[in-house]
């Protein structure tokens, strides 16, 4: 019997275009249900009872919550082609710690940036900049950061070019002259089609965070 996989998604969503580039990169076939967050699925809500969010994985029937734990899950079941974390144990903590880093530095340092204003967002600005900057060092002379191929933390990480112009347009910054080589990194991974067929187009992001801005009454 052929494996039923359903991704119940948000196609803006940085944390679910990770389980859209890890099923690409392994050729798993799989339904997408983009979900309106504002009117959520009951089988969203009966999926992930608990956070009530995307993205979910749902693989024959039995739903996977959490992406960096759907991002695992899809790496061990589908183990047969494009592995994404290491063997080696130590590699491996390596690669968990830096997807961590990235889910609570990179993204809350990345909304503070377009959600505040003044001493707080220059303070958010500055520190994500300054984060980056850690995973170039962490990146060193690799051409990904799973070293020759694509692995768990370019994985994780990359979903983010998308939100770049949000964070640069109203963060009045610009990331490239700060960091050459993370966008060069960045660079290399659109390469692949994995990547680029599953990154949304920044002006698109960029516009619905326009509209989230108004209606929260900061424009």
């Amino acid at each position: 019997m052929a494996d039923e996989v359903v991704l119940l998604d948000f196609w803006a969503s940085p944390f679910g275009m990770r389980l859209r580039i890890a099923l690409a990169e392994k050729g798993i076939k799989y339904e997408y249900k983009d979900q309106d967050l504002k009117n959520k699925s009951p089988l969203l809500l009966q999926s992930n009872p608990v956070h009530k969010k995307i993205p979910v994985l749902i693989h024959n029937g039995k739903a996977v919550c959490e992406s960096l734990i759907a991002l695992q899950y899809i790496d061990e079941v589908w183990n047969d082609k494009a592995p994404l974390l290491p063997f080696d144990p130590y590699l491996r903590s390596q690669a968990k710690f830096w997807a961590d880093f990235v889910d609570k530095k990179i993204y809350d340092l990345g909304r503070k940036v377009w959600t505040t204003k003044g001493e707080e967002q220059e303070a958010a600005q500055k520190e994500f900049i300054d984060c980056i900057k850690l995973l170039e060092v962490e990146l060193g002379d690799k051409s990904f950061f799973g070293g020759e191929t694509l692995g768990f933390v370019d994985v994780t990480l990359v979903p983010f070019y998308s939100w770049f112009s949000v964070y640069e347009k109203f963060g009045n910054f610009s990331i490239e002259p700060e960091c050459p080589k993370f966008i060069a990194w960045v660079k290399r991974c659109l390469e692949k089609e994995s990547v680029s067929k599953s990154l949304p187009d920044q002006d698109k992001v960029f516009d619905i965070v326009v509209d989230i801005r108004k209606k929260l009454g900061m424009e």
